[in-house]
């Protein structure tokens, strides 16, 4: 099965397994990708894969306080955009996903008005698919794409150097709409994530509503346009 660009392909390139492992043997009694925190719950494996199990939201008062950095360095919380619908997105300038960019703002300033933001959060966890340097960042996605949504400090979304912000999207939504197949086709490509709940790929995308809860999180091949995020999202800017 044919994977989508340069996303994918990076992905078979000299990839072993232990590289996406992170050099860890997959858990004795997790030998695929379909468990989730629902089928976990009550085992060994669950209190380490899903710490907060129980939970189904992470709430405003942790979420909203997490402190990051903007493009340009200064200090901000999602609590900065309380009350609006949220769409956090980890970004990459050089995947085969990156023409998502295009469809992100077009989401962007059709919504806003109505009270949407799209918060975009670049992360070279990827097979190094956003090497650039904030400022880089910055100049590719408004000479590009013509970005004018709310763009973060490069973080890390995976791993033992994951952010806190992206920790408490996890916890707080383990599961993603659409992402079975997408993981699948990485599967092919020798991508598999020794955590199910863990960011699969750049453009991950969670939604976030007025009331500060994690209400959605969407496999990276689901676009903007996809009926199931803009009816999502269409149901949060009603509340």
């Amino acid at each position: 099965m044919n994977l989508p660009g340069d996303c994918m392909l990076a992905a078979r390139d000299g990839l072993a397994q232990d590289d996406v492992n992170g050099g860890a043997a997959r858990p004795a009694g997790l030998p695929g990708l379909r468990y989730t925190r629902s089928t976990l719950r009550g085992t060994p494996q669950a209190a380490r894969l899903f710490p907060h199990q129980g939970h189904d939201t992470y709430m405003t008062t942790n979420l909203e306080t997490i402190p990051v950095n903007r493009n340009d360095g200064s200090t901000a919380t999602l609590g900065d955009y309380a009350g609006k619908v949220r769409l956090v997105v980890n970004v990459a300038s050089k995947c085969g996903l990156t023409p998502q960019y295009e469809g992100l703002e077009r989401l962007y300033e059709d919504k806003r008005d109505a009270g949407l933001e799209v918060l975009a959060f670049p992360a070279n966890n990827f097979k190094g698919q956003e090497p650039g340097t904030d400022a880089e960042i910055l100049d590719f996605c408004t000479t590009q794409y013509n970005v004018t949504f709310p763009l973060f400090a490069k973080i890390s979304v995976l791993g033992e150097d994951r952010h806190p912000l992206y920790t408490a999207l996890v916890q707080a939504k383990p599961d993603a709409t659409g992402e079975g197949p997408f993981r699948e086709r990485l599967r092919g490509f020798g991508v598999e994530r020794e955590n199910p709940a863990d960011v699969l790929w750049n453009f991950e995308k969670f939604l976030i509503g007025r009331n500060g809860q994690v209400v959605a999180r969407f496999s990276p091949d689901v676009k903007a346009d996809d009926p199931r995020l803009v009816a999502a999202i269409d149901a949060e800017l009603a509340r």
